[in-house]
């Protein structure tokens, strides 16, 4: 069976991929700093993610946006800015919304999500390769925020991710509603050595899964 896919264009804002039915729950996810929505690592789990039962929502800031158009890189702008036009997103896909509207996104995408999170609360957090700390600088950490997260947060983290590795995430006091899932032999797009038997694929497969059943637990209030 072919997953539902649909594309709207959001006054103000631009496009919105719809992918998936929301058996579990919807998603609305960002992507990170340097490839926008059809980056392959951002297809496969918007795919994954369907088959599992989550629909996502998925969007691209203005900068990424500009960057398409213009056919040439730009940083992304202060993260402030990108706080407030993931805001502007949520309010605009609220008409879309059959249920509880999880937020998050990839790395930078991610760390966005939960910094909308701690400042207006959020139905649930789903991060995919969240940025704890730039690379090669652990003292850079970015946690500050988390302490005001209130609501099922989920984690979904390779243990070789240069942005925070399954030794260096042990070490942070983090709030007793997150949950962190680890994918064994991964780095920052979930991609793991030959040497381990599995692809990036099975990754992919794996951290969805993990996605979809944190969802479908809050769901069902377990």
């Amino acid at each position: 069976m072919s997953e539902f896919r649909k594309s709207f264009h959001l006054d103000a804002l631009g496009p919105l991929d719809v992918t998936g039915e929301a058996r579990h729950g919807q998603l609305l996810l960002a992507h990170g700093a340097g490839a926008g929505q059809d980056a392959m690592f951002m297809q496969r789990l918007r795919a994954a993610l369907a088959e599992r039962g989550v629909q996502t929502l998925a969007f691209e800031f203005a900068y990424m946006q500009r960057m398409r158009e213009e056919g040439r890189r730009r940083p992304p702008p202060r993260v402030e800015r990108l706080v407030d036009e993931y805001a502007a997103w949520r309010d605009g896909v609220r008409h879309l919304a059959s249920g509880p509207l999880w937020l998050g996104g990839k790395s930078m995408g991610g760390r966005v999500a939960s910094l909308l999170a701690a400042r207006d609360g959020a139905d649930g957090l789903a991060l995919c390769g969240y940025p704890f700390h730039p690379p090669r600088k652990p003292e850079s950490l970015r946690l500050d925020h988390w302490p005001s997260l209130a609501c099922p947060t989920l984690v979904v983290q390779g243990t070789r991710d240069p942005f925070g590795t399954r030794e260096e995430v042990a070490q942070y006091a983090l709030p007793a509603g997150v949950e962190l899932h680890w994918l064994e032999d991964g780095e920052h797009d979930w991609k793991p050595r030959r040497a381990s038997g599995r692809d990036q694929a099975a990754l992919i497969a794996e951290g969805a899964t993990a996605i979809a059943e944190a969802m479908a637990r809050d769901a069902s209030g377990d």
